[in-house]
């Protein structure tokens, strides 16, 4: 398969039980099949974690407005989209076999975006409600009348 931005051949790479293809030595990028980002960023899937170092040639300059071929598809042009609502981290899937195009750098966002969120879901889940401290509150003020 071609890389879809630098048009460098893609090695594939496995990742625990999961096979994807990268651009090794020009843009690195990195291409997952349908399904594959999610379980490679699945908690038991920490093999992950060297896709985050793919080699990469700094001489190669890639055109993020040239619109890109699925790599898998012929014929078919992968959709530039935002990855979440938060509207920070653009990528490219097919909308043929909704495989995604990473440029260097972008899984590396989205593992970091994804954090942050189950921080935040932490967070939310550790805050005591209003209706447990009404409750407590009326626990108190009740073993205070009776003493």
């Amino acid at each position: 398969m071609k890389c879809p931005a630098c048009f460098n051949e893609l090695t594939k790479k496995q990742v625990g039980s999961v096979e994807v293809d990268v651009c090794q030595g020009g843009c690195g990028g990195i291409w997952f099949d349908a399904f594959e980002l999610q379980r490679v960023d699945e908690e038991e899937e920490r093999a992950g974690e060297h896709l985050l170092e793919i080699e990469r040639d700094e001489s190669v300059v890639v055109d993020p407005s040239r619109k890109r071929q699925c790599p898998r598809c012929e014929g078919v042009k992968l959709m530039r989209h935002f990855f979440s609502a938060k509207r920070r981290i653009e990528v490219d899937q097919c909308s043929n076999c909704n495989g995604y195009w990473l440029d260097a750098g972008e899984l590396a966002a989205v593992r970091a975006e994804r954090a942050q969120e189950q921080k935040c879901e932490d967070a939310a889940r550790s805050t005591v409600s209003a209706e447990t401290i009404r409750y407590l509150y009326r626990l108190q003020a009740g073993s205070r009348k009776s003493t």
